[in-house]
């Protein structure tokens, strides 16, 4: 299975870098495919070294004016014009989609991915990984939008909230294999 991950190419503490090393051991341990950002540095980086680590195969998809932190020894590696054509070759080259901790470009990418899948443009699996509740604020919204009418589809059929990285991995593989 190829599955996205948007998440930060920051630096961040041991509270993200732990559980995004979980998930890219679980990941790789289980043979799928990982399909990011392209980036080499920060949280990237992390989960990059993480599924390489555990024979996971690496499929990157930088943007021209990011190519230089791409990360030289991808399996593939693919630079786009701009960020739009970056999310829709990212989305293209997976299988499911994992949204993890990061910043406005994460964010931008997750709305998308879920505003495509709302309005039936794709079928994949999303999942939220919450880390360390890093995404509390964001849930408590996605419930009030479902509450209040504001998602045409259940809130459950557009996006999983897992809590640690074993939850999220599971609930990707089983909704995949139902496919």
């Amino acid at each position: 299975m190829n599955i996205c991950v948007f998440l930060s190419a920051a630096d961040l503490d041991e509270r993200y870098t732990a559980p995004a090393r979980e998930f890219a051991r679980l990941l790789g341990k289980a043979g799928h495919t990982l399909v990011w950002g392209g980036s080499d540095t920060g949280l990237m980086k992390v989960v990059a070294d993480g599924v390489e680590e555990a024979g996971g195969r690496l499929v990157g998809v930088s943007v021209d004016f990011l190519a230089h932190k791409a990360r030289p020894q991808a399996d593939q590696m693919v630079i786009a014009g701009d960020l739009a054509e970056r999310k829709a070759l990212l989305l293209a080259k997976s299988d499911a989609i994992v949204i993890m901790v990061g910043g406005t470009g994460t964010l931008d990418e997750a709305t998308e991915i879920l505003e495509l899948k709302k309005h039936g443009k794709h079928a994949k699996p999303v999942v939220l990984l919450n880390t360390a509740g890093f995404y509390d604020g964001l849930k408590t919204q996605f419930h009030r939008m479902n509450e209040e009418g504001f998602l045409p589809i259940p809130l459950t059929d557009l996006v999983f909230f897992a809590d640690d990285a074993p939850t999220a991995l599971a609930h990707l593989e089983e909704n995949i294999a139902s496919r």
